[in-house]
């Protein structure tokens, strides 16, 4: 009998497959998870930059990926089968403001400043740390259906539900200031409107 036929009552006493999610299909997220938090916070902290409020959202989710996996570790084997699924509405949103912040920097709306080491802008490295996130929740939720441990509606409701979070994210966000009529005096140190000379 599978884990999905077991009556809900029946369930707390059922065994526990070693196999049903290995240990790795948690920790790499987590490990991504634990670095795209750490970037995030060495642009505040070490290189003194300001997040904005798209930022915040995406520094955000992640931290609440980095809570569902790290705490999911420690309940043990038996609520592994989950974890991903549970980390995926939050990865889906932070990599769906990702995006949008990347489209407003590509479109001109925005400039952002250099992420870590000057390779590309500071959204531009969240949204490609995102995409790797994504990738392993998703292998992880895709293992996990294989040993009965989700239902496949749960998944579809785990991405609208992130969908759901950015859109929430985004549309709470305080208006970008107008662009400015002269040259900024300040260096390039938080995602802002371009000086655009007429």
């Amino acid at each position: 009998m599978s884990a999905s036929t077991i009556p809900d009552h029946e369930l707390s006493h059922a065994p526990v497959s070693s196999s049903a999610t290995p240990a790795t299909l948690i920790w790499a997220p987590l490990l991504v998870a634990l670095l795209a938090l750490a970037g995030s916070l060495w642009l505040s902290i070490a290189m003194k930059l300001k997040a904005c409020p798209l930022c915040f959202y995406q520094r955000t989710f992640v931290m609440g990926v980095v809570a569902v996996l790290g705490i999911g570790l420690l309940t043990g084997q038996r609520h592994r089968v989950v974890l991903n699924l549970l980390a995926l509405p939050l990865v889906v949103a932070a990599l769906a403001v990702a995006v949008f912040h990347v489209y407003l920097e590509r479109t001109g709306k925005l400039e952002c400043p250099a992420g870590v080491m000057g390779i590309g802008t500071a959204p531009q490295q969240s949204l490609a740390v995102l995409i790797v996130l994504l990738v392993l929740v998703a292998v992880g939720v895709i293992q996990s259906r294989k040993v009965g441990g989700t239902h496949p509606a749960a998944t579809g409701a785990a991405v609208v539900l992130g969908l759901l979070l950015a859109c929430g994210a985004v549309a709470s966000s305080p208006p970008m200031p107008p662009a400015p009529t002269q040259a900024y005096a300040t260096p390039l140190d938080i995602c802002r409107p371009p000086f655009h000379p007429q």
